[in-house]
């Protein structure tokens, strides 16, 4: 069995190596490939922290992908058209520096988070998962009503953010921004894992009687780890309008979700390296089946299905071992 830190850098090396040959040979359409591929492994890196240690099954984390996406629209538009965000009590006006963007949603999205986590931690197994997946549904109708940023056309952004030092229209360098975030998210989902925070977490999926008998509140354990997990997310969903220079209700549907926890299962549910691995294998098939046919999912639920079966631990647990590790 190959050790799974050796796996874990030879993924790290792939994410590196293919955007500079791609940058040397002058194809800037493979580095949004993997620029796309690291954003959408932020997202599951989020989703992990709730899924892979708290057990928690969430099927709305479209919510806060979009919440963040859309935290940079809007401050992205006013700061394009000049005009305020709200002008009562206090002038607050947009901004194109994805440093503030990045903090406005982080924090838009884990106050999110914390709203829906309260609400539905009140419940638990199939419950939670179709209270996320409905608090998911309710943001998604709120964008389509909301006229003021496109509704249903979405919201474009004709300039992408700026970033000090960085000249972020070049493909390589926003893809080292991603990058260098994916790198510092997983570094704290590894460090959040073996925590006490983290252990006590793990305790809490596995035996929740047991932890209340030492005092701790397992509701209280999941709640701040699908916190940060939220804002994670919302973080990724900036990148992604980023990437895109557009916004869309599209960013909070449930297929949006449902893709994230794929990306998670894929690689390997708890593994630190699962959600890369998921989201490379995603973009790869979506890259190279796309092109043949607009059906190319059903080949994705073929691979999904034969790893719920046969690799109970992702791809990464098929290669490594079925122990899982977030080292």
């Amino acid at each position: 069995m190959i050790k799974e830190r050796h796996l874990n850098m030879a993924l790290i090396v792939v994410c590196v190596v293919i955007p500079v040959w791609a940058h040397l040979a002058d194809e800037p359409f493979i580095i949004t490939l993997m620029t796309r591929a690291a954003i959408f492994a932020l997202a599951a890196v989020g989703l992990n922290i709730a899924l892979g240690l708290g057990g928690l099954v969430s099927l709305g984390h479209a919510a806060f992908f979009g919440l963040g996406g859309y935290a940079m629209g809007i401050s992205a538009f006013h700061a394009q058209t000049f005009t305020p965000v709200a002008e009562w009590p206090f002038l607050i006006e947009g901004t194109k520096s994805m440093p503030a963007i990045w903090l406005i949603s982080v924090a838009v999205s884990a106050f999110a988070a914390t709203i829906v986590g309260i609400l539905s931690l009140r419940t638990s197994g199939v419950y939670f998962i179709m209270i996320t997946l409905a608090f998911g549904q309710m943001f998604f109708y709120f964008s389509i009503s909301w006229p003021t940023y496109g509704g249903e056309d979405g919201l474009s952004v004709y300039v992408r953010n700026g970033f000090p030092g960085l000249n972020t229209l070049d493909p390589i360098q926003f893809f080292m921004i991603c990058f260098a975030i994916l790198v510092a998210a997983l570094a704290l989902a590894s460090r959040l894992a073996r925590s006490p925070f983290g252990l006590a977490l793990n305790a809490a999926r596995q035996a929740p009687q047991r932890v209340e008998t030492v005092g701790l509140d397992p509701n209280r354990l999941k709640l701040v780890a699908f916190v940060i997990s939220g804002a994670m997310t919302g973080l990724a969903g900036a990148l992604f309008a980023d990437l895109n220079r557009f916004v869309s209700p599209a960013m909070f549907s449930w297929q949006l979700s449902g893709e994230i926890m794929v990306f998670v299962i894929i690689g390997g549910v708890g593994r630190l390296f699962g959600p890369v691995a998921g989201a490379l294998v995603f973009v790869t098939l979506e890259h190279l089946l796309g092109g043949f046919s607009e059906f190319w999912h059903v080949h994705l639920g073929v691979l999904l299905l034969l790893v719920v079966l046969f690799g109970r631990g992702g791809l990464i647990g098929m290669i490594c071992g079925r122990e899982g590790s977030h080292d």
